[in-house]
C-alpha cells in the first residue's frame, strides 16, 4: 500500500513541504522526476514540454497558496495569544457578529428607530440614486459598529424601483442586512405623535434623542437641490420636525467659496445621531458628522 500510492515520490525525501510537493505533483499527474534536478540528465530539454512547464507553474502556485494559508493561520494564532486568555470571556465568549446581532435586536425591541424615507427617491437621477444606495450602505455599516445602535427601516422601498435595484446591485449581502425594509410608509407603521422628521429647514432644534421616538431622514442625496422638500412633506403629513443643532454649537468658517450648508448626507446625519446617543455630547457628535467642507467648524478649532 505504501509503495503504490505515493506516485513515485522518493522515500528518502523529508516530510513537510516536500511531502506537500509530492502530493501536489501526484494530483496534477506529474512525475516528480519530470521536474526534479535529474530531468535534464534523463531526457534533456526535449522532455520539458509546454504542458509540463504549465503544470509546474500550477504546482508552484499550489505550494505558494498553501504557504500563505499556513502563514495566515500562524498570524491568527499569534493575535489570539496576544489578546490573552480573558479576551473571549470579556464578552461572554461570544463572537463579534453575535454581539452585533444582539445589540441590533435590542434596538428593535426598545429603540430608538431611524427610518429612511424613500418616498422621495423617485425625484433623483440614476447617478444620485446610486449615491444614495452607497450612503445607505455606509449608514448601515456605521450602525453595526455602534455600541448603542438604532433599529433601521427603509420605508416605501418599492420592489423594482430604481433605488431598490441600486441597493441590491451596489451592496453585497444587502438581503442579509439586519434592518426592516417595507413598501409601506412610516405613516402606516407608527403613530404620528412619535414620528420626528429630521430636516435642515426645520425651525425646531433637536435637543435630545428619545428612544421612544421614530426619527425619519429624507432619502435624498446631499447634492440634490430640493429646497425645503422634506420640510413641506413633513408639514403636509402633520409631523413634528427638527434639525441638527449645527448653528447652536458650530460657527461659520471662512472659505474661498463662502460656502456654508447644513444639508448633510444621510450617513453623515446618522454619524451625528449615533455619536450623540453614545456620548450625549453635541460638540463631539457634530465633529463626527459635519465635515469642514460644509463650512461649519467647532469654535475651538477656529484659528
Amino acid at each position: 500500500m505504501a509503495g503504490g500510492g505515493d506516485g513515485g515520490c522518493p522515500s528518502a525525501e523529508p516530510e513537510g513541504e516536500a511531502a506537500v510537493a509530492c502530493e501536489a505533483l501526484r494530483l496534477l499527474r506529474i512525475e516528480p522526476s519530470a521536474v526534479g534536478p535529474s530531468a535534464g540528465r534523463a531526457g534533456g530539454a526535449a522532455r520539458c514540454s509546454r504542458n509540463v512547464l504549465r503544470k509546474r507553474r500550477r504546482w508552484e502556485r499550489v505550494l505558494a497558496a498553501k504557504r500563505g494559508k499556513r502563514r495566515q493561520e500562524r498570524e491568527r494564532s499569534r493575535a489570539r495569544r496576544a489578546e490573552g486568555p480573558g479576551a473571549a470571556s470579556r464578552d461572554g465568549g461570544r463572537a463579534p457578529a453575535a454581539l452585533v446581532k444582539e445589540r441590533l435586536l435590542e434596538a428593535r425591541a426598545s429603540g430608538p428607530r431611524l427610518c429612511v424615507d424613500l418616498g422621495v427617491a423617485d425625484r433623483m437621477s440614476l447617478k444620485e440614486t446610486s449615491r444614495l444606495a452607497s450612503q445607505i450602505r455606509r449608514l448601515y455599516g456605521a450602525n453595526r459598529r455602534a455600541q448603542k445602535p438604532f433599529w433601521l427601516c427603509l420605508t416605501e422601498f418599492v420592489v423594482g424601483s430604481l433605488i431598490y435595484e441600486e441597493c441590491f446591485r451596489m451592496n453585497d449581502g444587502f438581503s442579509n442586512y439586519l434592518m426592516d425594509t417595507t413598501q409601506e410608509s412610516y405613516l402606516d407603521l407608527f403613530p404620528l405623535d412619535i414620528i420626528v422628521y429630521l430636516t435642515p429647514d426645520s425651525e425646531n432644534v433637536l435637543e435630545d434623542i428619545d428612544p421612544k421616538k421614530v426619527y425619519v431622514l429624507g432619502g435624498l442625496v446631499d447634492e440634490s437641490i430640493h429646497k425645503k422638500l422634506t420640510l413641506q412633506r413633513a408639514q403636509e403629513q402633520s409631523l413634528q420636525t427638527a434639525r441638527l443643532p449645527i448653528r447652536e454649537y458650530m460657527v461659520k468658517n471662512v472659505n474661498t467659496k463662502n460656502y456654508h450648508s447644513e444639508t448633510l448626507a444621510i450617513n453623515q446625519v446618522f454619524d451625528v445621531l449615533s455619536t450623540y446617543y453614545e456620548t450625549r455630547s453635541w460638540p463631539a457628535a457634530l465633529k463626527a458628522g459635519v465635515s469642514s467642507g460644509k463650512g461649519y467648524v467647532l469654535p475651538d478649532t477656529v484659528k
